[in-house]
């Protein structure tokens, strides 16, 4: 893999500053690497620079700052690039980061040899988030069955604490 590390505002302190993103086909791996980690064990591996985050993590400026079971989080930092045409913050930016978040909780459960998709997700937005704001993405399981799991989050600024959105998944569970 052939890909360059990237570090941005969302990065440094927690870990995150290890971390890239895919930039090409080249770096994303096939189902059965994957699979052959459990979904926590690809989650820490991400985290620890030792493979690619998502591509479109790069291009939303945010990344993956922390992993436990049922839990995930992200931080990012929307900039003028993820605006709407009157200057706000897109709400596809707020839904980006919150299905990222939702479904690596999920992901944390994940056993070796099976994977996840989202089937569908909800998004709140409770108010506008300024430009530059430092925000970190939480979420947690609610759910985890054999074929389906459910997972909620927020969005909070990381300096101010303030709500900025909320969101909840239901996904699939597939494979062996």
């Amino acid at each position: 893999m052939e890909s360059a590390r990237r570090e941005d505002a969302a990065g440094g302190g927690d870990g995150t500053d290890r971390q890239w993103t895919a930039r090409g086909p080249g770096d994303i791996l096939d189902r059965a690497a994957y699979t052959a980690l459990s979904g926590m064990e690809f989650l820490e591996a991400i985290l620890a620079g030792r493979l690619p985050g998502a591509a479109i993590a790069g291009a939303m400026d945010f990344r993956l700052a922390a992993v436990a079971p049922g839990r995930a989080a992200f931080r990012g930092q929307p900039g003028f690039l993820h605006t709407n045409p009157m200057g706000g913050v897109h709400g596809g930016w707020y839904g980006t980061l919150l299905d990222s978040a939702l479904g690596c909780a999920i992901m944390t459960l994940v056993a070796r040899g099976r994977w996840y998709t989202t089937l569908e997700y909800k998004v709140n937005l409770v108010r506008a988030l300024p430009l530059g704001t430092v925000v970190e993405c939480s979420a947690t399981v609610s759910h985890f069955g054999r074929t389906t799991a459910t997972a909620e989050g927020t969005i909070r600024g990381l300096e101010d604490g303030r709500l900025y959105a909320t969101g909840s998944t239901t996904c699939l569970i597939m494979g062996a």
